[in-house]
């Protein structure tokens, strides 16, 4: 619907909206969006009833140009440095000003909307779009009012995303053209030059990260799901771990897919939506999210097959990133309102391309916070021109680049969370090789992958005997019921035992040499829970 005056601006809600721009419309459904964006020409429908639209230069996030203001409220707050690069509030001013200015002749799409499945936490969010389609995926991504509290609702933070308004990094003091820039004094937050709808849920992300630890709220980037008895587990990675695999479950709820908080006895999703990544999507492999891409997703940067309307997810010519967004109602188990209770299981999933690590292992409080600020996974030789060997990646709290405070700070409440429920269990689990390193071994089974998650989530394992691993201290579970015993001491999986000493010894050596950045600030706990560089077996 067009909007009349009566509805204020929320860049300054002493005017009326018309003072922003005399075409706006808001809180428009899902049909009339899409029927928006046909009309336009900005996209087209798959076979499946999915709209299909490309977001342009830019088909994922930029890092180093995503800004933070400086000011009183974040100055001795943030932890400043090549993840959250500071901007002044003279240059968020101006460019504020130069965005209202040229949005006045434009089309507008504004959203009411919430971040945060429990009401005690979430904060309220107004969206403004230039298209129809970035607004359809608020409406998909963030959590979706009801009718009457639309007539109360008392907006908290502004995203104001204008891809076409492109900075002038000379004058406008950004490093080139495109930018997102939050400001937490003004809770505002600029995106310009850039389509990529992800800015906008991933900079609520952030938002949010820096508010709720201030509330005793651990901000995760993780999966949840729920168990037939209400049981919650947790699923913490990097991409192409497993992460969206293993917690699509057909016999447990999905909580949500992507961002959680952890209050005092309860898990509730941030979102109100999937933002899944589809390359090589095959309905076989991923029945949920292969299902849920119907009337009303939305689907980006995607290929057809030629002369149909049918979408080839094998086809990367666009990006690797090709990301399908829809409500979390598309899934058929999806648990409405996305909240749970305190978590029983924790995943920490990584794909040790190394083969070093254990299919499953057991952490302790101190391990858990260990590897909670490692973030490891690695990428496989082949994948890029030069890589001859695995490459480790370290992302602190498995989201680095969302964190506006140190890593530390998340670390020390997910380790005072774990004090206050001992009763909850920690594993790390490697869905990467065994038998070698990649391009010797071969890629641990994803069905005995699911076994072992399965038989932690049920209890299996603590009716087993555990063994330390000689240089990581983690605790390997000697037997599970479907798994062979022989793949679960990764070690006895190598034929050359001195090789993998030495391989274990390698991997020990870079997690000692990343956690020198948090060593200072880790208790001596912590620190005992690094891994150890042993003496080869000669």
């Amino acid at each position: 619907m067009v909007m009349e005056m009566e509805y204020p601006n929320p860049l300054d809600t002493d005017k009326p909206m018309t003072s922003l721009s005399n075409k706006v419309y808001f809180q428009c459904t899902t049909e009339t969006l899409v029927e928006q964006t046909l009309e336009r020409g900005q996209g087209r429908l798959s076979d499946s009833g999915a709209l299909c639209i490309n977001t342009g230069k830019f088909t994922g996030r930029s890092p180093n140009d995503r800004f933070i203001v400086n000011d009183e409220t974040t100055a001795a707050s943030v932890d400043w440095g090549s993840v959250n690069i500071p901007i002044s509030t003279t240059v968020f001013d101006g460019l504020l000003a130069k965005m209202t200015s040229f949005i006045a002749d434009k089309e507008l799409w504004v959203r009411a909307c919430y971040a945060g499945a429990d009401p005690n936490y979430r904060i309220h969010v107004t969206v403004i779009n230039t298209t129809p389609w970035a607004n359809l995926f608020c409406q998909h991504l963030f959590i979706r009012p009801e009718e009457g509290d639309l007539q109360n609702f008392q907006q908290e933070w502004v995203i104001l995303q204008v891809p076409e308004f492109l900075a002038n990094p000379i004058v406008d003091g950004t490093r080139q053209e495109n930018f997102a820039i939050i400001n937490f004094s003004r809770k505002m937050i600029l995106i310009g030059g850039t389509a990529y709808t992800g800015e906008m849920k991933k900079g609520i992300f952030s938002v949010l990260n820096f508010l709720l630890p201030r509330h005793n709220v651990l901000p995760m980037h993780c999966s949840a799901n729920e168990g037939p008895d209400g049981d919650v587990a947790l699923f913490f990675g990097l991409s192409g771990t497993g992460k969206t695999t293993l917690s699509a479950d057909p016999l447990r709820k999905l909580i949500g897919d992507d961002e959680h908080g952890w209050a005092k006895d309860s898990i509730f999703n941030f979102e109100g939506g999937c933002y899944a990544k589809c390359i090589d999507l095959q309905a076989d492999k991923e029945p949920q999210i292969y299902g849920a891409i119907r009337s009303g997703s939305l689907l980006e940067n995607v290929c057809f097959v030629p002369n149909t309307n049918m979408v080839d997810y094998s086809d990367s010519r666009i990006t690797e990133n090709t990301r399908a967004a829809y409500p979390i109602t598309h899934i058929a188990l999806a648990k409405q309102p996305s909240v749970g209770k305190t978590p029983s299981n924790i995943f920490f999933l990584t794909c040790d391309a190394f083969g070093v690590l254990p299919p499953i292992s057991k952490l302790t409080i101190a391990q858990a916070m260990y590897h909670f600020l490692s973030g490891y996974t690695a990428k496989v030789a082949g994948t890029e021109i030069g890589v001859t060997e695995p490459q480790t990646t370290f992302s602190a709290c498995f989201g680095r680049v969302f964190l506006p405070a140190s890593p530390t700070t998340y670390a020390a409440l997910l380790g005072k969370k774990l004090e206050q429920h001992p009763d909850v269990n920690v594993w790390l689990v490697n869905t990467g090789w065994t038998g070698g390193a990649y391009g010797e071994g071969k890629r641990i089974s994803l069905r005995h992958t699911r076994a072992l998650v399965a038989a932690a989530i049920h209890g299996q394992l603590q009716h087993t005997s555990f063994m330390p691993h000689p240089s990581f201290g983690i605790l390997v579970p000697q037997s599970c019921a479907n798994v062979p015993s022989a793949i679960l001491n990764p070690r006895d999986t190598w034929q050359d035992k001195n090789a993998y000493d030495l391989q274990a010894n390698k991997l020990a050596s870079l997690f000692i040499q990343n956690f020198e950045a948090y060593r200072q600030q880790a208790d001596e706990a912590i620190r005992k829970a690094s891994p150890q560089v042993l003496q080869a077996v000669q």
